[in-house]
């Protein structure tokens, strides 16, 4: 599984697809950055945005690194 170099600043309103469908839905939107609890804390999930149903999930951003799971675009 290849590690990719993210910028979790830089997710928003990237698009993704998943490998294996997800409910049924394989494209996403990145909607939003999901702010940490405290601001010296790091940036660690962002809200995926079904594109047909928008169905909204959250999931760990480093989840997107994983190319066995997501593919950018």
């Amino acid at each position: 599984h290849k590690v990719r170099p993210i910028n979790p600043h830089k997710l928003a309103l990237s698009k993704w697809t998943a490998v294996v469908a997800l409910h049924k839905e394989k494209h996403f939107l990145v909607t939003r950055v999901v702010p940490p609890t405290s601001p010296e804390l790091p940036v660690e999930e962002v809200e995926l945005q079904a594109v047909i149903s928008g169905r909204s999930v959250v999931r760990p951003w480093r989840d997107l690194q994983d190319a066995a799971r997501w593919h950018q675009g």
